[in-house]
Formats: structure tokens, C-alpha cells, sequence
């Protein structure tokens, strides 16, 4: 059976419950959700490395008795830059509420919900880390543990984005060999060594979140070194893509997974100049927000490629598929 025929004539998934909104509503709010998911990465990032991370003190409060930041309590632009970045918290929860109405009301199969449900879970545990890193005054594995969840949610969200499109009377359908796809795996495994690493190299330099901080709770190793160590484990990253995407040019894997497989190779390679940029500039605070934001994507596109591993399609498909190729053997069969 040819998988790429599957894939060329796969068609979208309508929503189940005419009522409900329509499957483009439906990937819409998916993608606004994984927007919102990547993008307070960024802010969070940008809270870093201008020194706001205590322009609040207190949590869920800006400060002791009140909600909001007050005047001469701190420098009002960190208090600002602090207090706005917990206001995002509140559109990305907007986001996955959302989603949950429109898969729900749709009547979406159940997979859908799951990734839903775990975007909004996923929100409320972040906030909660966020206050325990505010009460810690940013000891550096707290922030690290702040991070790290955030990749994961951009894991689940592009997942939601991407699953949403299949039909949910589908036949889930390997597209390339398990073998391809136990490697994707492997692949992925690097990405959160590589994001872990990241979090040693950032715990251990200037960046503490607080201009008042300075070293004061920061990872105790040498910067340079553990920067080494996370450049290598992003080359072992890489590598392994490109033999996955390699192997999916060879297995004959659907055009779409291949196409996903090149533009993830090459926001690792983006990736890889800002890490480079960053090292020999000695980490400038604007290199810093860019990188955080290529963590998300490329973590958006790994979750992408893995998807179109396996795919609902359509029974009706799968046949059609399958007579096709049979027809396309016979006749070859004949002409020899």
C-alpha cells in the first residue's frame, strides 16, 4: 500500500455536530493556542533578561495587598514588564478554554479532548511554578522547571493543531516505518536534552531574572563549558533529524512529512547561528528572546514531524489506496 496515495487523498475531517464550529474555526483556535503557548516563552524570557523577574514580589498579588503594581514599590517598567507577562498567562488560558468548547462541541473524538484538557491542566501548574520561582527569588532550577513545562505545552498544542485535521472516523495508519518513526523518537528524546542542557548554560550566567540577583542562586559549573556540552548535544540532534528525514525520502514517506521534516532541519540550523551568535557575543540580553523563541518552534516542528508518523484516514481511503496500487501492479506486471 502506498502511503504516499493515502496521504494525497486524505481529506479534512468535518466536525461531527453540524452545530458545533466548523474545522477551520476549529484549527484556527488550535493555532492561536500554539501561538500563545510559544509566544509567553518569549515573554517569560524577556521578564529575564531585563531584570523584572521581581518587579512582583508576591503571588497571585503584584505586591503584598494589592493586585496591580504600586508606584515606587520597584522600577515601574520591571514591575510592568512582570505584571504583563502574568496578564498573558490569562489569554493563553483563554486560548485553551477555547479549544476545549470547540472540540467539545463539535463532538471531537476523544484524543482531541485530551490534548485540550492537558494544554489548560498544563497552564495552571505553570502558574503555580511561576509563584514558586517568584517565593524562591529565582533560584535557578526553579526557573529552569518554569521552562521546561512551557516546551511541553508547545508540544501538546501543535500536536492538538495537527491531530484536529483528521477525520475522527479514521483508521489510524502507520505512514512510514516503525523503524523511521522509533528514530523520530530517539530524535525528540535529544531535542529535551537539548532544551535541559540550555536551562544549565542560562542557570549558570548573568541572566538571573532579577537586576538585584546578580550570582546569588545561580547554577554553580562553568558557562563555557556547560555551553559546550549543550552545543554538542544539539549536533547529536540534528544528526539524527537528518537521517530521519533521509530515511523518509527513502521509504517513499508522504510529501507532507518530508516537507515537515526539511523545515524542521531548518529552524535547528536558525537555531544554531543564534546559539553561535550568542556564544562569541557572550550572551547579549537581546540574543536571548530569539533563541527562547526558536526553542518553540523548532520544539513545534518536532512534534509535527512525529505526528505524520501516524495518521487517521478513512477506510474508504485506505481501499481506494490500496486498489490503486494493486491496479498500478498489474499493469505494470502486464507490460513486463
Amino acid at each position: 500500500m502506498s502511503t504516499a496515495n493515502i496521504s494525497s487523498q486524505r481529506t479534512p475531517a468535518p466536525a461531527t455536530n453540524p452545530a458545533g464550529p466548523s474545522l477551520k474555526t476549529q484549527r484556527i483556535i488550535a493555532l492561536v493556542l500554539l501561538i500563545c503557548q510559544a509566544g509567553i516563552t518569549v515573554s517569560g524570557s524577556i521578564v529575564r533578561v531585563t531584570g523584572s523577574g521581581l518587579g512582583c514580589v508576591t503571588w497571585p498579588n503584584c505586591h503584598p495587598g494589592s493586585l496591580v503594581p504600586i508606584q515606587g514599590a520597584a522600577p515601574m517598567l520591571h514591575q510592568a514588564i512582570e505584571f504583563g507577562n502574568r496578564l498573558l498567562t490569562f489569554v493563553v488560558a483563554a486560548a485553551a478554554i477555547a479549544s476545549i468548547v470547540a472540540v467539545h462541541k463539535a463532538q471531537r473524538r476523544k484524543e482531541l479532548k485530551v490534548y485540550a484538557w492537558a494544554g489548560l491542566a498544563g497552564i495552571f501548574v505553570q502558574a503555580l511554578i511561576g509563584a514558586l520561582s517568584v517565593v524562591l527569588k529565582l533560584s535557578w532550577w526553579s526557573v529552569a522547571i518554569h521552562f521546561l513545562p512551557s516546551m511541553a505545552l508547545v508540544w501538546i498544542a501543535a500536536m492538538l493543531f495537527s491531530r484536529i485535521n483528521e477525520p475522527d472516523d479514521g483508521t489510524p495508519t502507520r505512514l512510514f516505518p516503525a523503524a523511521v518513526r522509533t528514530l523520530a523518537v530517539v530524535a525528540a528524546v535529544a531535542l529535551s536534552i537539548v532544551l535541559l542542557t540550555g536551562t544549565f548554560v542560562t542557570g549558570s550566567g548573568t541572566h538571573s531574572g532579577d537586576a538585584g540577583v546578580g550570582m546569588e542562586g545561580r547554577l554553580g559549573v562553568d558557562t563555557y563549558g556547560m555551553a559546550v556540552i549543550h552545543a554538542i548535544c544539539m549536533y547529536v540532534y540534528l544528526a539524527l533529524t537528518l537521517i530521519v528525514v533521509f530515511l523518509l525520502h527513502r521509504t517513499g514517506a508522504p510529501k507532507a512529512a518530508r516537507k515537515a521534516g526539511w523545515v524542521l532541519i531548518a529552524c535547528i540550523v536558525i537555531q544554531w547561528a543564534l546559539g553561535v551568535t550568542q556564544f562569541y557575543l557572550h550572551i547579549p540580553r537581546w540574543t536571548v528572546p530569539f533563541h527562547v523563541g526558536m526553542s518553540s518552534v523548532v520544539t513545534a516542528f518536532t512534534a509535527l514531524l512525529w505526528a505524520h508518523g501516524l495518521r487517521r484516514v478513512r477506510t474508504t481511503e485506505i481501499a481506494s489506496s490500496s486498489a490503486t496500487q494493486t491496479g498500478v501492479e498489474s499493469s505494470s506486471a502486464t507490460q513486463r
